[in-house]
Formats: structure tokens, C-alpha cells, sequence
């Protein structure tokens, strides 16, 4: 039987060979995976002489929201799709390494999980399918009913019966984060799956993330190079130069994110200058001036 390419991409990553299996898989009546705790250990990756990850070591807690970040290049999709198990990593001397430098629940990890989930930068929906059998498509079950539920809780209740051309790429990216959602998973990995949308619709798109993470309780590691984004969305920002963590930092501000506030402005500062490797101003370490709502001044008459 003749299948098109980007649906046996798609099949190949919900059955991958060799993908790692749980017995206490979740059905159409429970609420889903356990939230994994992700450890990585000496992670190295390389790509013929260029060296992608260098060692990397790496501890998430179960139910946190990381954001990696960092320029064009350094290892931030590689990083994703190792934890999704679609890229083998290497040893710091090359060729494989002698134990899983990945590890879920204090479980080494040799092959893609059930647990884990991968939303890619594009959306990957097949054209000739409904936007409700694009979300189904895999599930146990009664996948429409699922279906329909992922879609309700990513704002895209009644579009079920559309088909993917008649959305917006925003819409579409949705149906894509539905999809995720509707198994799920214990880990969610996103790898700038918000880039190619414009401003607004990428500030809406963050809100459903944001609401389905708070929902699901999963934890989720985002890849982006939009710092904003990051400061936005995550509980902790990790840059990622040369193979390497050269700054992490957790994430003190209430959600929902006040975007124009001071401390929003001086953490993204921060994280820009890691970015960009420039040194921190003197004054970096003096605290913010408070300040003071007009409503709370008199005056003298």
C-alpha cells in the first residue's frame, strides 16, 4: 500500500520501532501520563569533525516549563530530538556511548518514548484529512471524542470538520498542539513551533501552551531563539553556546506574565546579554526603583 511521505513521517513517530512502551499506559478514561523528571548526563552529539553538544549535564523536574534558547546553531532542536528519541547521541570521544546519557524518572533511555510528545516548527497536518482526524490520527480508543477534546481545550471547538486549508497558520498550529495534547504525554518537547507566526497570533498561541501546561501539568521543554517567548512562558531559562548550559536561570514572576512590567524587561536583559555574550552593565545588580501608581499621590491645594 502506497503512503504518502508526510503521513509516514507522522506514523513514524507515533509507532516508532523499538519505541519504548509503559504498562500502565493511559486510556480514553484517565487523565494521562505522569509528569517525567528528565536527567541529562554527559550528553554529547556530533555531526561528522563539528561538535553539536559537549557534555552536557541537565536536571528538569517533574511538571517544569524550560526554555532553551541561545543563536542559530547551538544545539537547541538537537537537544529536543534526542529527548524525543529521533537522534542517537554520541560518546565525548565519538562513536556511541557506553550507557543512556538520558534518562526519564531515573530510567536510562535508549529509543523514543509513549510518553513523549514533539511539536514541530511547522504543523504537519495532512491536507486530505479533517482537522479532527488530523488530531485522532494514531489514537486508541475513541479517538473522535478525544479528538474533539484537544481541540476544545487548544480554542478550536466546531472546527473539527474543517478542512486544514481553511484555517489560518496560527489555527493549524493549534491543531497540531491538540494533537500533542489529546495523548497526553508526560513530557511535551516544542521546538519553535510559534516561529513563523506574527505577532498577535504568536501571543495567543503562547496563552493556549501556557493554559494546557497549567491544565496538564506535563513538563514541557520549549526551543526558541525568541527570548520574550521564553521570559513569557517558562519557569526556568536555559541558554544553550557552543554545546553547553552558559546561563540558567529560574523565572521569579507571577503568571500571567506581566509583559511590560520592570522585572519582565530586566530578566529578558539578561538573558539577551547571555544570548549575545556581552559583559553586564555596572549597575546590573542594583534593584529596580519602585514605582509609585499616580493614584496613590495627593496633592496640596
Amino acid at each position: 500500500m502506497f503512503v504518502h511521505p508526510n503521513e509516514f513521517e507522522l506514523l513514524q513517530h507515533l509507532e516508532v520501532p523499538g519505541r519504548a512502551r509503559h504498562d500502565e499506559a493511559p486510556d480514553s478514561g484517565q487523565d494521562g501520563w505522569r509528569a517525567l523528571r528528565v536527567t541529562v548526563r554527559k550528553l554529547a552529539k556530533r555531526h561528522g569533525a563539528r561538535s553539536v553538544l559537549n557534555g552536557l549535564d541537565l536536571d528538569i523536574a517533574a511538571g517544569e516549563f524550560v526554555a532553551v534558547t541561545g543563536r542559530v546553531g547551538t544545539g537547541k532542536t538537537t537537544l529536543l530530538r534526542i529527548l524525543a528519541g529521533l537522534e542517537r547521541p554520541t560518546g565525548e570521544q565519538g562513536g556511541p556511548p557506553a550507557r543512556s546519557p538520558v534518562l526519564f524518572d531515573n530510567f536510562p533511555q535508549w529509543a523514543s518514548d509513549d510518553r513523549v510528545r514533539l511539536l514541530f516548527a511547522d504543523a504537519r497536518l495532512l491536507p486530505w484529512k479533517r482537522v479532527w482526524q488530523n488530531v485522532a490520527l494514531g489514537l486508541p480508543g475513541d479517538a473522535r471524542a478525544r479528538a474533539g477534546e484537544a481541540l476544545r481545550q487548544a480554542g478550536l471547538a466546531g472546527r473539527g470538520g474543517d478542512w486544514p486549508a481553511q484555517l489560518t497558520d496560527g489555527q493549524r498550529q493549534r491543531v497540531a498542539l491538540a494533537r500533542a495534547l489529546a495523548r497526553r504525554p508526560g513530557l511535551l518537547l516544542l521546538d519553535e513551533p510559534l516561529g513563523g507566526l506574527d505577532a498577535l497570533t504568536r501571543i495567543e498561541a503562547q496563552a493556549a501552551i501556557e493554559q494546557a501546561w497549567r491544565r496538564d501539568g506535563f513538563t514541557a521543554v520549549l526551543a526558541t531563539r525568541d527570548v520574550y517567548e521564553a521570559v513569557a512562558l517558562a519557569d526556568r531559562i536555559l541558554v544553550i553556546d557552543d554545546g553547553a548550559v552558559v546561563f540558567d536561570e529560574r523565572v521569579e514572576l507571577a503568571r500571567p506574565r506581566a509583559r511590560g512590567s520592570p522585572a519582565f524587561a530586566a530578566l529578558t536583559a539578561r538573558v539577551l546579554r547571555a544570548v549575545l555574550k556581552e559583559p553586564e552593565p555596572p549597575d546590573a545588580d542594583r534593584p529596580l526603583a519602585p514605582v509609585i501608581q499616580i493614584r496613590h499621590l495627593r496633592l496640596a491645594v
